[in-house]
Formats: structure tokens, sequence, C-alpha cells
């Protein structure tokens, strides 16, 4: 792999292939997408480094003492091999990063997963590496819609945040921030956040004019004359409560500026590495206290926290570094509002590769900057690959004129009856393959036209809404013809039987004003709904368990053939868009095991959905049982509470130690609710009643079934391998 390192002795840094990283007990194996150069304290690094010895032994007092000791106890010649030895160890550089957890160690199975996005802390841990590994403590999960850029920013976060903690900011308290590079602008949002009024002092205008962006309510030049008699007024004559310094300059200035607009007894904290001589007077007068800020918090520099994994107990200790880390992204969710905006403070990006560029930049500093990231391949899915819609530009228009194309024995039995009853919905056209069956169909549920051409339904200016029930194979085609026709259509399940087909429906509805839905009718089952409310009450992942007692099919059925595509394609699909409906967390990966076949058809399956929030569905789904018994068993646990419906007939609750039972005399599983939100959604206009980006997510998860068992592997749902089903 390759990674960036800086010679101890020379300064020298480079882009080095070196051998790749084994994962240990108690560690993740991160592959890295993105990291931050800290300008500040890679340049100090990088200086020290390219300093002479001479130069090296004045910075460090305290080194030469240990080196003069070693000399008077060892003698001068082993000293100086050992400080030479010292000095030839390669030096790697990153303590900042975001990636995906690709192993995971003994002991933390559970904790992390492969396929995690987690965000690293930690110098010679995190580094600007393509491959990390990093103990338990020094890691936390990224939210799903915090982008890996982003999220590389945690550890600078972490260090702000333990800083204003230190800061003890009270809701509406003025708390001055002396500095505004990367650390004081996230400084200035973290107190923001914190409900803190936030004065931001640096004397350069382009960073003053961010702060004031990014949150805070005054920014000003400190070397300007007048700072004190501003800060008076400001603060209605007292001062600031408190004072986070957060330069980086050898000067004591910043003390002295906080000595001047510090209200008595107020607290100051370091966070940048300043010159330390403060005005003794002025700090005695005010009863001035400093803290010097312990970098991302509690646990650092301690071994057994950082390396083994102690824990801190949260009585006597709440916000340790790994909690302030995980607090961090966390506060980046675009979800929060205010959040923390760590994207305006990106100043340059580069590919992993341009690293000695990147770091040329820093060192000359030549041209401002803040921000500095680093991608790395296979890192941040690019924007164009991500299945997202615009929303539907359908306008209200009243009614529902319906064309249908299918009208098979399912069709017959449960979706036109239903429609037939829905206000609003006035059926068209009927076509179906045979005049004879379309004209009965059509008579029978009071359609105004039958036919046998799809044209019929696609082409005709008055029908503004289509239904597709016909057999599995046709349905990606119909569906993308109605979307192209401006058309909102529901079809039926499953949208297509390979990954081709459900990609050219989303190439179709992404050039459509219309919006599409699939027949995954039991999302609006009473009792699912109901499920669902009960499992928001919750936290901490979910574990779905579904039994589907499916009953066997003739191994001549078209549902078995090219037409079904098999029951996994045609009817498991329903339960992966359950699970997800439920867990309400994208589906990370899908693994799947089958049965002996006693027959042509694969009926017997389990499948495992791994979700992004760490939840777990395992699907069961047999016909080798007696249709006698209950159908589908739907059970769900999640922070303690346990909910379960069986057959659609009954709801249980168990939480703290009470069972709660609801009961209903016929099964319902929401196919009325679900035929009634499309016909709503088409004469109100608006949104599609499911996302549709989450039932193309189902779909290729269904087809991630698949090629899990055909390949007897782990496959994720947007996995764009080739496929021999594609073609």
């Amino acid at each position: 792999m390759k990674q960036v390192i800086q010679s101890t002795r020379t300064g020298k840094l480079a882009l080095r292939e070196v051998p790749a990283p084994q994962v240990r007990g108690g560690c993740v194996l991160v592959r890295t997408r993105a990291s931050l150069i800290s300008a500040g304290t890679d340049r100090m690094l990088m200086d020290f480094a390219k300093k002479s010895l001479a130069a090296k032994a004045r910075q460090r007092p305290d080194l030469v003492k240990k080196v003069i000791a070693k000399a008077k106890r060892d003698g001068v010649a082993a000293t100086m091999r050992a400080v030479l030895a010292r000095l030839d160890e390669p030096l790697p550089l990153g303590y900042s990063a975001a990636g995906e957890v690709v192993a995971v160690g003994a002991g933390l199975e559970g904790v992390f997963r492969v396929g995690q996005r987690v965000a690293v802390a930690g110098a010679g841990l995190a580094n600007h590496a393509e491959l990390n590994v990093v103990p338990r403590n020094l890691v936390a999960a990224v939210p799903d819609d915090v982008p890996d850029e982003e999220a590389c920013y945690a550890t600078l976060g972490a260090i702000a945040l333990h800083a204003v903690r230190n800061a003890e900011p009270a809701l509406g308290a003025w708390v001055a921030v002396i500095g505004c590079g990367l650390l004081g602008q996230l400084a200035v949002q973290l107190l923001r956040l914190a409900g803190a009024r936030v004065l931001a002092l640096d004397v350069n205008a382009e960073r003053l004019a961010l702060a004031r962006r990014l949150g805070a309510e005054a920014a000003l030049d400190p070397a300007a004359p007048g700072l004190e008699a501003a800060v008076q007024a400001l603060t209605g004559g007292l001062g600031c409560d408190g004072v986070v310094v957060a330069a980086a300059t050898k000067s004591s200035e910043p003390l002295q500026t906080a000595a001047a607009i510090a209200r008595d007894r107020a607290r100051i904290v370091m966070v940048g590495m300043t010159g330390t001589a403060f005005p003794y007077r002025e700090f005695m007068q005010k009863e001035l206290s400093i803290v010097v800020s312990r970098s991302y918090g509690p646990g650092r520099y301690d071994e057994d926290f950082e390396g083994r994994g102690v824990k801190y107990p949260a009585g006597f200790v709440r916000w340790t570094e790994t909690e302030n880390l995980a607090e961090c992204v966390r506060l980046m969710s675009p979800a929060l509002q205010p959040r923390l905006d760590v994207a305006a403070l990106t100043t340059h990006r580069f590919a992993f590769a341009q690293a000695e560029e990147a770091y040329a930049l820093v060192q000359d500093g030549a041209a401002p900057q803040l921000g500095v990231v680093l991608h790395y391949a296979g890192g941040e899915v690019p924007a164009d690959a991500v299945v997202s819609f615009p929303a539907p530009r359908i306008e209200p228009i009243g009614r529902c004129m319906l064309g249908v194309i299918g009208a098979g024995s399912f069709a017959r039995a449960v979706l036109l009856p239903e429609l037939k009853k829905i206000a609003g919905v006035h059926l068209h056209t009927l076509v179906t393959r045979r005049g004879a069956s379309a004209e009965q169909a059509a008579r029978s549920f009071g359609f105004a036209n039958a036919g046998t051409d799809p044209a019929l339904v696609l082409d005709h200016p008055d029908i503004n809404a289509v239904l597709v029930a016909t057999r599995h194979d046709s349905h990606a085609a119909l569906a993308a013809r109605a979307l192209a026709a401006g058309k909102p259509v529901l079809v039926e399940k499953p949208l297509g039987l390979t990954r081709n087909e459900i990609n050219a429906v989303a190439a179709a509805r992404n050039g459509s004003a219309a919006f599409f839905q699939i027949g995954f009718n039991r999302r609006f089952a009473p009792f699912v709904v109901r499920m669902r409310e009960v499992l928001a009450g919750t936290s901490g992942p979910r574990f779905v368990v579904m039994r589907v007692n499916a009953g066997a099919v003739p191994a001549d059925s078209w549902l078995q053939g090219e037409e079904g595509g098999g029951r996994i394609l045609g009817e498991v699909c329903h339960f992966v868009d359950l699970a997800r409906f439920l867990v309400g967390s994208p589906i990370a990966s899908v693994r799947a095991e089958a049965a002996q076949a006693a027959a042509a058809g694969c009926d017997d399956v389990s499948a495992t959905l791994r979700f992004v929030d760490g939840s777990l569905a395992t699907i069961a789904y047999t016909a080798l049982g007696d249709t006698a018994f209950s159908k589908e068993l739907i059970e769900a646990y999640a922070g303690g509470t346990v909910v379960s419906i069986d057959n659609y007939r009954s709801l249980r609750i168990v939480r703290d130690g009470r069972t709660t039972t609801e009961t209903a005399s016929n099964p319902e599983k929401g196919f009325r609710a679900a035929l009634a939100a499309f016909a709503k959604a088409v004469v109100d206009g608006g949104e599609a009643p499911i996302s549709e980006t989450e039932l193309i997510e189902t779909s290729l998860a269904t087809i991630a079934v698949m090629e899990s068992l055909q390949e007897g592997r782990d496959v994720a749902p947007e996995d764009s391998g080739h496929r021999a089903g594609d073609e």
C-alpha cells in the first residue's frame, strides 16, 4: 500500500510503497477514503524534521536531558547509535481520516462491521495511508448523510470540542476565540451550537468573514485600536466570560489579549500552541484561570484507554475522546440545523497520489489555506452514480384517469376490485393479451375501454396514470415506457428481473416528470405501520426476523420460468422491502443460503440483510410447510422492545415486562391503502407515496439475494460488477 512518510533526520517527505498492516485484536482495519492535512500541526512536524541536530536539540531540551542521562549511563558511542537509529525511523504523517472498515479484530465483533464507514483518529494510527489499523476507542461510526470529505475532520473537531467543553460556556455567555484557523473556526461553530455568543478575533479579514458566516456574532482584528472598548460595548461592560486561544504563534500576545478582554474570574483555554509568558498582574487582578486543553479529550495519552480499549466510568468521565469524536461526526449531519459545517473549511483537494504536491502547498504557505483534503481511490461515490430522482413535477389535476395493463388472476381478485372502490379513480382502459379476457374484465370492473395493445394506455392523451400488472418479465419495459410518456406508474412487484432492467427504469425516471411506485403493499398494512411507529420510539440497531411459510408452487408454473424469474425475485422482494421499511436505514449488504432444491425452482432460502446503521434482518422463506399453518410471522427487536405480527391477524408489543395484544378479524395486508396512496399522489400532485430511491435500493437488494446464492458471498445492493443475468 502507499503511505506518506517523512524522514525524521532529513525532513524529506515522500509517498512510499510500504507493506499493508494486519488487523489485530481490539482494532479495526480501515481502508482510507479521505484524510485531512492539518496545516498547523503538519507544518510544525515538517519544520522540526528539517532542522539540524543542534536545532532539534535547542527546540526539545527535554530530549537533550534524556540523551545526556543515557550517555552517562551507557556511554557516548551507544547513545549516539541510539539517537541515530531513532532519527532513521520513518515518521508517518496524518492523524485525522475517514474510511471503510475492511476487517474487524477479535473482541469487536458486532461493535463494528465490514463495510461500515468510520472516522478515525490518532497520530501514527490515522495516517495518510491507504490502510490503517486503529484501536476501538479512536474510531467512531459516520452517519449515512455525512460524506467522507467532511467526516475526515472529526479528529480536529474533537480537539476543538474538548476545548469548548473546558471553556464551560453557559447559554448566552460571551466567549472569544483568538485565532480563526481550522481549530478556531471549528471552535466558533461548536460554541454557537452550545448556545454561546461568539466573538472571533484574527488579523486575517477573510478568516473573520468566514467566522461570521459560520456563527460568530462579532468579529474583530485584535491589532486594531480600541479592542477593549469594543469588547466592553459588546458584553455590556462585563468582558468575555471565556476565551479560547486557538492561535499558533511563538508570541505571547494571545494571552495578553485574552487577559485584556476577559471578565473577572473568567476561564481561558489554550488549544493552540502559543507563547506562554502571561501578564501576571492582569491575570492576578482578575483571578483568571488557564486550562491547557488535552487534545481530543479524556483518554488521550493514556495507553490503557487508547491502546487496550479500557473504558472510563461514564458517571465520572462522560465525554472521552471517543465520545467527542462521535459527537463531532453526529453534529456534521445535514439533518441537523444548525450543524457543524466543515465543508466550508476545505480550501484545497488533492488525489492521494498528489500528496507530495499537497504538502508542498502547505509547507510553502504561499497560497491561503485552511482544510487540505486528500481523496483516495475507491472513496466517495461519484454524484452521478448515486441513485436519486428529481421531485415529480405533477400538478394537481383533480382526477386519476387510469389505464391498466394486465389482468391476471391476482389483478382480478385483488387489485381491480379495490381500485373500483377508490373515489377519484376513473377506470379508462384495460389492456390484456387476449381480447376476450380484456373485454370480460373491462365489463366486470367498469372500464370504459378494452384492448390488447399497451399503446392504447401508454399513448392515450387522456390517461394520466398507469398500472402494470403483467407477468414479471415485462414490468421494467412497460414502467419505463410509462415514465417516458410522463405518466405516473404503479408497477406490480418486482420492478425488474436484472440490474439492467432496474437501471433502465431509474434512467427513465430521471428523465421524466412522473413518479413510479412498486406494489409493495405490506408497507401500508395497518399492523406494519403500527410496528414501525413502535420501533421509532426505540434507540439503537434493530433485529428483524421474518418467517414466510409460502407454500409450494408447481415447477411448471410461469412464476418459475423466464416470465416470472423465480420466487425469490417475484416474492421475496416483498420482504426485502418490508425489512427496509421497518429498519429505516439503507441496506449495506446481503448474504443468502438455499436449501437443497427438490424441484427446479429455488423456493427455500434464508437471506440476511445488514443495514448501514448496524441493524440486521433475516428472511426465512420456504415452500416446504403446510399451508394450513400461519403464512407470515414478523418479529422485531429493538431497545428492550419486542413487536410481532402473526399473519396480519394479531400484533403483540412486549416492553417493560408488559404485553399488549391487538387483533383483527380479517388480515389486512395494505392493498387498498397502497392503491389509494398512488391515486392520491396522482390527483394531488407532489411526492411519490414511497421514496423511489428506496424502491430502487430494495429492488437491487433482491437481485443481490440471487447473486449471493450464485457466488457464495456478501453482495451490496449497489454492486455494479458484471452479472451473467444482466445481458
